[in-house]
């Protein structure tokens, strides 16, 4: 719920599907313009689980019983909500493809990671003009 309440905030719409054989927990409304509108398949992960300076989230799920990668075809998005930190990191999911595990840095800590630029990249949601 954290998840919808801080996309709420920021303007987008937030539905939730009934089904539970999706791959995606929410599906995000964006409208900027407001005659523009976008929905996107969103996947949220959370964690709490530091360890040797990064924290740590499984970029998958089980499909048909087997631990599998998110593909294009299943979201648009991963969103992982950093919870001691209360950061997102946003990400399209061509840029996690074939990454089972992500390795996010604490805020603020310096440590240079490929992955911080989609720190707080709600941006990536608005439809391009």
């Amino acid at each position: 719920m954290a998840f919808a309440h801080k996309a709420a905030s920021l303007g987008f719409g937030v539905a939730k599907p009934c089904s539970p054989r999706e791959a995606f927990d929410f599906i995000l409304i964006s409208r900027d313009p407001p005659s523009e509108v976008k929905l996107w398949r969103v996947q949220v992960k959370s964690t709490t689980r530091l360890s040797k300076g990064v924290y740590h989230v499984d970029a998958i799920h089980r499909v048909g019983g087997q631990k599998t990668c998110y593909l294009p075809s299943e979201i648009d998005f991963l969103v992982v909500h950093i919870v001691p930190d209360d950061s997102y990191f946003v990400f399209p999911v061509h840029a996690i493809t074939g990454r089972p595990n992500l390795y996010l840095p604490p805020k603020n800590s310096g440590r240079a990671r490929a992955l911080e630029g989609y720190r707080e990249a709600w941006h990536l949601l608005r439809p391009r003009r």
